[in-house]
């Protein structure tokens, strides 16, 4: 079994008490000593740093030197438009296959003379690998290896962070800025996985922990781990890649088409160009054979991954990811299932253990999102 890798946060995450695991290659902290619940809890009412270095960081700059340049690069591998994205702005993006399915999903930022990607901690070889294979004779694909990321969450993060760097009351969601804490540079957009309110920040490596002591020690700010992570964000709706999302599942399946914008759209200015774009195209215009929709159990144990969905004794779908919701106080899961079962109110079952139970589908986001428009 290869060597886990480890953040440059990891003694930290001994300091405070973490239980560490495997993940995605890295030895993360899952929980602290306060546990899952009321980790997820503190961020959803006050203010959780979460270690997220284990994502890949890369810059995207066009040989030419021109970021329209990059963008236009870019567009043939995502299906969202990054030519009209502002500087100063990020978007979420989608990397597709000839088939229509999704490789992995990311952040891009547009910087002044480059973009900045934030891929999966999973995914980042084969995503820079994809970039270099296919953009290489444009671009110049420099992964970034000298910085760690950690994300602020919570209606807490605008206070707590403007104490160390004030002029980050003045951004809004999805805004990407450069910004500085005693002289180190920090990369910060108001974004994140939660649902709440927050700050994604990159760190000069040597510097991260310093930055996340001062921070730790705000009284409203405490360590958050994987476990929380995953039910702020199932609660959001939003999708893990590798359980809710994968290279057979395209962006209409998955109820991403609202990130696919009009000008990539048919009719649209700069309409395909992108892998997959006859299947996903055909979707947009004509609907997919399954839908991923929110789902929620009738009982007090969650559904998980793996659960198989029935409408009468035909098997329509399955579940991808399923939890028990603490802001919710009840099970949550999240699934694919056919599309004429896919309305809102649709009752459904679930095998739980030779079981069926009742499931009824739900929107998403199980509770609204709390983002600084």
């Amino acid at each position: 079994m290869p060597e886990l890798e480890r953040t440059p946060l990891f003694d930290l995450h001994v300091s405070q008490g973490a239980k560490l695991v495997p993940f995605a290659g890295y030895e993360m902290p899952v929980q602290y000593a306060p546990g899952v619940m009321k980790e997820h809890l503190w961020t959803r009412e006050h203010a959780g740093l979460f270690d997220v270095s284990h994502m890949g960081q890369v810059i995207l700059r066009a040989k030419s030197g021109t970021v329209e340049d990059a963008a236009a690069s870019l567009e043939t591998l995502v299906p969202v438009s990054v030519l009209g994205l502002k500087e100063g702005r990020q978007r979420y993006a989608l990397f597709t296959n000839e088939a229509g399915g999704i490789l992995d999903d990311l952040m891009v930022a547009r910087k002044d003379d480059h973009l900045l990607l934030v891929v999966n901690a999973a995914c980042k070889a084969e995503d820079i690998a994809h970039l270099v294979a296919n953009l290489s004779e444009s671009c110049e694909i420099t992964p970034i290896t000298d910085r760690a990321l950690v994300a602020l969450q919570g209606p807490a993060a605008e206070a707590a962070l403007a104490q160390l760097v004030p002029a980050v009351a003045d951004m809004r969601f999805m805004d990407a800025t450069d910004l500085d804490w005693n002289g180190v540079p920090l990369w910060i957009t108001r974004s994140g996985y939660t649902g709440e309110d927050g700050f994604e920040i990159s760190v000069p490596t040597d510097q991260v922990a310093a930055f996340a002591d001062h921070l730790l020690a705000i009284e409203t700010v405490a360590p958050i781990g994987l476990g929380a992570r995953d039910s702020l964000r199932l609660e959001a709706g939003l999708c893990l890649y590798g359980n809710d999302i994968d290279t057979t599942t395209s962006p209409v399946e998955a109820a991403l088409e609202w990130a696919i914008q009009k000008v990539r759209r048919t009719g649209g200015d700069r309409a395909g160009g992108f892998p997959g774009a006859d299947r996903i195209l055909r979707e947009l215009d004509e609907g997919a054979a399954r839908r991923r929709v929110g789902l929620l159990p009738q009982t007090r144990a969650p559904m998980r991954a793996g659960t198989e969905i029935f409408a009468g004794d035909t098997a329509v779908g399955t579940i991808t990811s399923g939890a028990f919701g603490p802001s919710l106080e009840a099970p949550m899961s999240m699934g694919y299932v056919a599309t004429e079962h896919s309305q809102t109110g649709t009752e459904l079952t679930g095998d739980v253990r030779g079981k069926c139970l009742p499931v009824t589908v739900a929107d998403l986001p199980f509770r609204p999102s709390t983002y600084k428009r």
